[in-house]
């Protein structure tokens, strides 16, 4: 672990691969598991104010599951996470064809129809961050259904932090990536 401005980084971030290979895993990490995607509570409304102009691109399941439950839950444990179809899918979850698990909200973003590409957490994947009161933990999600993208990552040189270059400036700006990357360089260099 290392300390970057108000973060506390994984090495793994720098160290691993990794490069999403979706004809292998086909979206497994947007329909596998037993919760929704981490939200902040910004996003929430985000999500609120753009359901109409994603309702189009949805499921009907996943229609029926937001209507049912929200655009958004809020968990025992006050964590608040986008719903799921019948605890499984994410109710934003849509499959091209070729079976393979796509966002209702990044399509309608790629399709103009909305200004919002989609949660931080999907777009930082495998990435995780947990904030806390003084600093924020930045870390790497290893999950064996994200085998294929690790391989893929390693033949293709590509580590994880590069991968999701966009939505760590997103999340934590400009300076703070490129901060990042001359730490990964630095490291590199030893």
């Amino acid at each position: 672990m290392f300390q970057l401005g108000k973060t506390i980084v994984s090495e793994d971030v720098i160290e691993k691969d990794f490069v999403c290979n979706l004809n292998a895993c086909k979206g497994a990490c947007c329909i596998d598991g037993d919760a929704g995607a981490p939200l902040n509570k910004e996003e929430t409304q985000i999500l609120e104010t753009i359901y109409p102009k994603v309702k189009p691109f949805l499921r009907p399941e996943g229609i029926k599951a937001i209507e049912n439950q929200g655009t958004f839950i809020t968990t025992e444990n006050e964590e608040l996470e986008t719903p799921l179809i019948n605890g499984a899918d994410c109710a934003y979850v849509i499959f091209d064809e070729n079976k393979t698990a796509l966002c209702a909200i990044e399509e309608a973003y790629n399709q103009g129809e909305v200004d919002w590409k989609k949660p931080v957490s999907c777009h930082l994947y495998p990435i995780r961050v947990q904030d806390y009161t003084e600093f924020s933990a930045v870390n790497y999600h290893k999950w064996q259904i994200c085998d294929a993208a690790c391989e893929l990552g390693e033949e293709l040189g590509v580590p994880v932090y590069k991968f999701v270059k966009e939505a760590l400036v997103r999340k934590f700006g400009v300076d703070w990536y490129e901060e990042l990357e001359k730490i990964a360089k630095e490291r590199n260099e030893k």
